[in-house]
């Protein structure tokens, strides 16, 4: 069969070689960054408040990522007669932003710098945590590309809300990224999917959500509505950062995390939700956090965690192609 690649050149099984996201180019040079994606990794958990371990996150997801390397021409999924992510999207995987070991100021601003390099070169940022926290800094980065394209509006994959302003002095923990991405002007709004149970804020932050523009929904009123209820609720013609906490999905398929909370989603729940969003959105921006690698020894985790990523990715640039989301920029 031609276009598959397989009738030359190496193999290059999943165990084979060096563990870049989806086994993709690795890019050193933040000023010379030439693609369609590129991926970051920010192992920072310096803001967790129960188990650390998300800063192997990065790590993990990118060995993962490896099962889903073979071949050369794309991924072919049978039920939507579709080729993902063939040869005429290039991905680029440009290494970790530096981590100061107990300094979140300058680790924050490390990340930030990588998330502008990627936006300065025209490539979707894909950031792989570490904790909540990291999405403080890639919101931080959208400053001047908003400035010139029109707010972001962000979709949340989340067990919590994360929309505590303060607590004990803490500002930029992983309880905090939603709370300071609404106060940005160029957010226009949050919609968040999962909120369930006991949760990171108190009703006083449930109710500074509400006035601050975030719609959240918990897992059973997502199933009561549907996808396309959920989808229904994100402004159309938004531009959609998208920040999937892993705690978002039931621990049953992804242990793997520092807070995990029961009741959470399954697989397809958010896959269908996420491919709705690349058919109608322009989405600008991703990040995928909280994988805690060391507490799930089946490595289900971040398999999950990359095979998410890889999907949608997939989904963003083939609705780019057929005409459905508009194109970045």
């Amino acid at each position: 069969m031609a276009g598959h690649g397989y009738e030359s050149g190496r193999l290059n099984l999943p165990f084979v070689g060096i563990s870049t996201f989806g086994k993709r180019a690795y890019v050193a040079d933040w000023d010379a960054i030439e693609a369609d994606v590129a991926v970051m990794g920010a192992p920072f958990d310096f803001g967790t408040q129960f188990r650390p371990g998300a800063r192997f996150g990065p790590r993990a997801v990118r060995e993962a990522s490896t099962l889903f390397s073979f071949g050369h021409a794309g991924a072919y999924d049978h039920e939507d007669d579709a080729t993902y992510l063939g040869p005429e999207v290039t991905i680029v995987d440009i290494g970790d932003a530096d981590i100061v070991h107990t300094d979140t100021v300058k680790s924050h601003a490390n990340i930030e710098t990588g998330v502008r390099a990627m936006l300065k070169a025209g490539a979707l940022p894909v950031v792989i945590g570490g904790d909540h926290s990291i999405n403080i800094p890639c919101i931080r980065a959208f400053e001047a590309d908003c400035a010139e394209k029109g707010p972001i509006h962000i979709l949340q994959i989340d067990a919590h809300l994360d929309f505590v302003d303060e607590r004990h002095g803490v500002t930029e923990g992983h309880g905090n990224p939603m709370r300071r991405a609404a106060e940005k002007g160029y957010v226009s709004g949050i919609t968040a999917l999962g909120i369930r149970n006991v949760s990171s804020t108190s009703k006083e932050g449930y109710d500074a959500a509400r006035a601050m523009g975030d719609d959240f929904l918990s897992v059973r009123q997502v199933r009561k509505l549907g996808a396309e209820g959920v989808l229904a609720r994100i402004p159309e013609g938004a531009r959609i950062y998208v920040t999937i906490d892993i705690d978002g999905f039931d621990p049953s398929i992804a242990p793997g995390t520092g807070t995990p909370s029961h009741g959470g989603f399954l697989y397809y729940e958010v896959l269908e939700i996420l491919q709705g969003v690349a058919k109608r959105h322009e989405v600008v921006g991703i990040d995928l956090v909280e994988v805690a690698p060391d507490y799930d020894p089946t490595g289900s985790t971040p398999i999950l965690a990359a095979q998410v990523l890889l999907n949608f990715l997939g989904f963003i640039f083939h609705a780019r192609q057929s005409g459905g989301a508009p194109a970045a920029g």
